[in-house]
């Protein structure tokens, strides 16, 4: 797992995350520029997965690859899932759905590289 670019989706989950939450907290509907910035931080998830498959079948294989692969998974799906689910709720839930996602996807990261660096990948 590539360690600057897992910090970086990190950080930003967490500040969008915040972002989220007070918007919630003054009863805002998620904007089409907070929806850009979950779209962004999609991408940002999508390079990262993008990176850890490489290593994949470049690097060493974790060996439990199975529990990996499946957190890839997850991880590059959760926040267009949100995304979704925060179009289909234009309400101050729709910031929640998004704030909610942005704070799982750090944890999600942090899982993959806990796998990777216990297994020497």
């Amino acid at each position: 797992m590539n360690g600057p670019l897992s910090t970086a989706t990190i950080v930003v989950a967490l500040l969008l995350g915040i972002w989220y939450l007070v918007r919630c907290t003054l009863d805002r509907a998620p904007s089409n520029t907070d929806l850009w910035a979950m779209l962004g931080l999609s991408a940002l998830v999508a390079v990262l997965v993008v990176v850890a498959v490489v290593g994949l079948f470049v690097g060493e294989r974790p060996s439990d690859w199975t529990t990996f692969v499946g957190y890839l998974i997850t991880t590059v799906a959760f926040a267009p899932v949100g995304f979704y689910l925060a179009r289909l709720e234009p309400t101050r839930w729709g910031s929640l759905i998004l704030g909610v996602a942005c704070l799982v996807l750090p944890v999600l990261v942090l899982r993959l590289q806990q796998i990777a660096e216990a297994t020497g990948a």
